[in-house]
């Protein structure tokens, strides 16, 4: 799909590879509209980038579907979704006080898996209404997976689990929808810098990339936008998991 006029949300798209995103998609001429929490980055990155903002947060379920109605009502539909709104933390499956509260498995599966799923049903509902292309292509969806999907280390149980959800998703998704002409993709980057690793001492990025084959670096923002932007550009990407991680495979801590 060629990015150029067509309306592209990006959840999660104030910050990290979400803004990256945004940025790609912005040189390729596409309409922009920033989904992010309210009260961070998402406004400000929106203002720079000429892009609307609509403040929600994910797991709110009627909040996001209010919100992704007033994109397709702002701009007149929906063609390119890149969602990368997610998180985690470590707690192993049973520690010192006892087994992992279930309350806390259930909050990163929500935020993660569910809040994703949650999104691309509302996403392609939208796409489901757009006119093809001459290929016959209503819209593109990119989730956010992560390499731990496929070797979590210790204490990323919940992460792992709703990850690994977000990748497996991926075919099924793109069979549900094929028919419609909408392809579903998601990449799994390895550490990156964002979040907390962004600005973190060299020495402890080398320490957590020293089992990459090639960089041995923490990745870079765009260079989770260059692949977002060739999913988008080309039609045989479709119904799978794109591990983006430098050879790196997890080692159990």
């Amino acid at each position: 799909m060629d990015p150029a006029n067509k309306v592209a949300v990006l959840v999660g798209g104030g910050s990290g590879m979400g803004r990256a995103s945004a940025e790609a998609l912005a040189r390729q001429g596409a309409v922009l509209a920033i989904v992010d929490l309210p009260g961070g980055k998402g406004e400000a990155a929106a203002a720079e980038l000429g892009a609307s903002f609509h403040p929600a947060d994910v797991t709110d379920e009627e909040g996001t579907e209010r919100v992704l109605a007033e994109v397709v009502e702002q701009h007149g539909g929906l063609h390119i979704a890149v969602n990368t709104a997610g998180g985690g933390y470590s707690k192993r499956t049973i520690g010192r006080d006892g087994p992992l509260p279930l309350a806390d498995f259930r909050r990163i599966v929500e935020l993660n898996l569910i809040g994703t799923f949650n999104l691309n049903r509302l996403q392609a509902w939208h796409m489901s209404k757009n006119e093809p292309t001459e290929d016959g292509e209503r819209g593109v969806i990119v989730n956010t997976s992560s390499i731990a999907a496929f070797e979590g280390q210790i204490g990323q149980v919940a992460y792992t689990a709703a990850k690994a959800g977000i990748a497996g998703m991926s075919l099924t998704m793109a069979r549900d929808l094929g028919t419609l002409g909408i392809r579903v993709m998601a990449i799994a980057p390895s550490l990156f810098a964002t979040g907390l690793l962004e600005g973190a001492p060299e020495e402890i990025v080398a320490d957590l990339t020293k089992d990459a084959a090639f960089p041995r670096r923490a990745g870079r923002p765009e260079e989770y936008a260059w692949l977002v932007e060739a999913i988008v550009k080309n039609p045989m990407l479709n119904g799978q998991t794109i591990r983006l991680d430098g050879g790196q495979r997890f080692a159990p801590r």
